[in-house]
Order: structure tokens, then sequence, then C-alpha cells
């Protein structure tokens, strides 16, 4: 009797040990836009300083940022002409660890990262995990080429394909759990590739054309989706319940129609979105109905970034301005906006007072720069050029031991150092 206690109160104080094996974002920078709610923020404390590192080509072209993993890694999704496109190397020195070559088409999907540098990406048709080698771990069948992925918080993994489909998969064996969603009707599952070539300009052939959204704190998904024959793209909410998504409402309120990722805020209840019609959209991620939406004056190509201080700064494009919101609940409030600069890309937020975006150069000047700018006030810290870059940038990301990579889609990759 008295073993048989003991047994009982030894394995009571055991408890689950699972989450320890469970895949979680890297701490780093994960995936293009930071974590899976889109918020381009991370708790590292930028630096103000930086001095260039080193610079490489992918000998093609990029469009989707990267991904910076646990252990010094960087990954990029390429778009090459001939050799490896899927490509890992070592922040601190440029070093190539692996590559691979993918099927190409896809290059809007970025990778992501797990905690483990376990490395997920799309390509047209599948979606595949690599250790921290080449080795593949598992390739699965999908509908479409997936976006950049997205960790679901209890070691699953969510891929939504640019044909609308949503898929759950165990992260560890490639099975998908519970069954996949199609967003869009009528799709052909056997063509893989049909309406690629509209989704780096987020046009009708390609219905979903970038990566959803997803918060943790209350299991939503938000996903940007234009139907066949629809006006405008809209947004179709979700709800993620242990291994199985269900749709919870759809939404035409953005004026326009929705462009770009939609971010969550930090805990989960509001939607950040660009509208075509030039304003900046909050809307109830409870129901996809608006709150509020602001005026630009310009048409922000790229996501908003969001701190879980409340900050929202507008995103990127050739037009736009550097600009920023607070959400008042019922209405947006300016906080600041400078029409003397041009940000290219979405801004990443990297602490409360430090925040950088790739700028375009003023008249007379060379090319484009890394501004770091305080997100509170937007005033100037510091500007440090990109020698010879061109293309456009397609992502600033802050890795945990604070070193700064800037990528553009002419392949061009630039890493940074905290001085």
């Amino acid at each position: 009797m008295v073993a048989a206690a003991v047994l009982t109160i030894g394995l009571g104080g055991c408890g689950n040990t699972d989450s320890w094996v469970n895949a979680a974002p890297a701490p780093g920078w994960p995936a293009q836009y930071g974590d899976a709610a889109n918020s381009s923020y991370t708790a590292t404390a930028g630096a103000t300083k930086l001095s260039l590192r080193w610079t490489r080509s992918v000998k093609g072209s990029l469009a989707a940022g990267p991904a910076l993993g646990a252990r010094g890694f960087l990954a990029l999704n390429a778009q090459t002409p001939g050799g490896c496109s899927v490509m890992e190397w070592e922040i601190g020195n440029g070093r190539q660890r692996w590559c691979i070559r993918l099927i190409q088409g896809g290059g809007f999907g970025g990778p992501l990262f797990d905690s483990f540098d376990n490395l997920y990406v799309g390509q047209p048709g599948a979606i595949i995990s690599f250790p921290p080698t080449q080795w593949t771990r598992w390739r699965e069948p999908v509908i479409g080429m997936p976006s950049t992925p997205r960790l679901l918080g209890d070691g699953h993994l969510l891929v939504s394909t640019h044909l609308g489909q949503l898929l759950v998969f165990d992260t560890h064996r490639g099975a998908v759990v519970g069954s996949s969603l199609d967003l869009v009707e009528g799709v052909d599952p056997a063509d893989a590739t049909r309406g690629l070539a509209d989704c780096a300009p987020a046009r009708p052939a390609c219905p979903v054309a970038a990566a959803p959204a997803f918060s943790a704190a209350t299991e939503t998904v938000v996903v940007g989706v234009w139907q066949p024959g629809a006006p405008t793209a809209g947004l179709v909410g979700l709800k993620y319940h242990g291994g199985q998504l269900t749709r919870e409402w759809t939404s035409d309120a953005v004026g326009g129609g929705a462009l770009a990722s939609p971010v969550l805020s930090a805990d989960g209840s509001t939607i950040y979105v660009n509208g075509r019609d030039q304003r900046l959209w909050a809307l109830h991620a409870a129901d996809g109905k608006p709150k509020w939406s602001a005026p630009l004056g310009f048409l922000a190509q790229t996501p908003p970034s969001v701190s879980p201080q409340g900050l929202i700064v507008a995103g990127g494009g050739p037009d736009a301005r550097l600009v920023t919101f607070r959400d008042a609940g019922e209405h947006a409030e300016v906080l600041w906006r400078r029409e003397d600069v041009t940000p290219l890309s979405t801004s990443t937020l990297a602490g409360d007072s430090v925040a950088y975006t790739v700028t375009a150069p003023h008249e007379g000047e060379p090319g484009m720069s890394v501004l770091i700018f305080d997100p509170t006030n937007g005033h100037t810290t510091a500007s440090y050029p990109l020698p010879a870059a061109t293309g456009s940038p397609v992502g600033v990301a802050v890795g945990k031991d604070r070193r700064v990579v800037v990528t553009t889609s002419d392949g061009q990759v630039y890493t940074f150092d905290p001085a």
C-alpha cells in the first residue's frame, strides 16, 4: 500500500512535459514581419549605432524578408536562374551553411525558423521542413504555393496557400492535424502554379497574396482573400481550436480592398490592415467590423508595424511618408508625421524607442539607406547607406544579438553589427 501511494504521488508530480519539445518561434526574428501576428516588433532593444559587417548576393531575386534563427543563422527563399534558391548562412560572417534548389515561382513565401532551428518553407505544391542541416525532415503536398508559415503555439504549423487552402501540420511528423479548409471554391488541385504571377503585385488571379496573421492570445487567424469575381480583396477571420480551424466571419469593410498582410494587436483584439483607398483600417478581430479608418495620403504597400504599447507605424512604399498613430478606441490619433522621409519598407520596431526602416534617397544623394528613428516622436537617431543597393527593400530583421539584416528585391543582403 505504501509503495503504491509513493508511486501515485511520483507520477502525479511529473505533470505534462510535452511543452519543451513543442516547436515555438525562434527567439531571433523567426520570419518575415517578425512574429506570427505580423507585428514587425521585437522586444530586443535595438542598437542606435551600427557598423556594416558584410554584404552578399543570393544571385537572384528576393520577394520575402529574411528569417533569423536562435543560434545565429540566416535563411532566405530566393528565386534564382540556376543553382540554389533556399539558403542558410551564418549571420556573423556570411558563410553559407547549406543550400538547396526548390521549385521556382513562390518567392513571396518566406522561410520560418523554430526554436530548434528547424526551417519551414514552401514551394509550389508542397511545404517542406529542414533540420539545421539541408537534409529534408518531411515534405507534404498542398494545393498552391504556401505563404510564410506560422507556428500556432502548441507545436503545430499553420500553412496558407495562394489558392486559399489552410492546413495545420504536426511540426515533428509533417502529418496534417484536423481537416484542411478551403477558402476559395472551384480551385483545380492539380494546378499548384495557377495565378502565381499575380501574387507579388496582389492582383485577382492570386486569391491569397499575403501571409495570414495569428494571435495566440485569442487563437485568431486573419487572412486576406480575393474571391473569384469579387471587385476587391476582403478578410476572413477564423478560430483555432486544438488542431482545427473554423471560419467565423468574412468582411468587405476595408475600402478599396485589403492590401498586404493583416496585423493583429498584442492582445489579439484588433486587426490593422492597409486599404487600397489609401487609408489605414482597424477592425474588431471578433467579428471583422470596422473600429476606425485613418487617411494616409499615400498607398501603403507593406503592412503597418504595431507595438505592444499601441504605436502603429504606417507601412511603406514608393510614395509613402513616415507617420505613426495611436489607437484611441473609436478613432486613430496621429502622433507625428514626417514629410521629409520616404520609407520603402515596413518599419521594424526594436524595443520601446528604436525603429528601423529603409528610405529612398533624397534628390542628389546616392541610393537607399537604413534610417534609425525613435517611434515615439519620429526623431532621426542615425542613418547608414546601403552600398550599391538596387531594387526595393523587402525586409529589415533584428536578431536577438541586435544584429540588423536588410535585403533587397535584387537579392542583396546587408548585415550590420551593433557598434
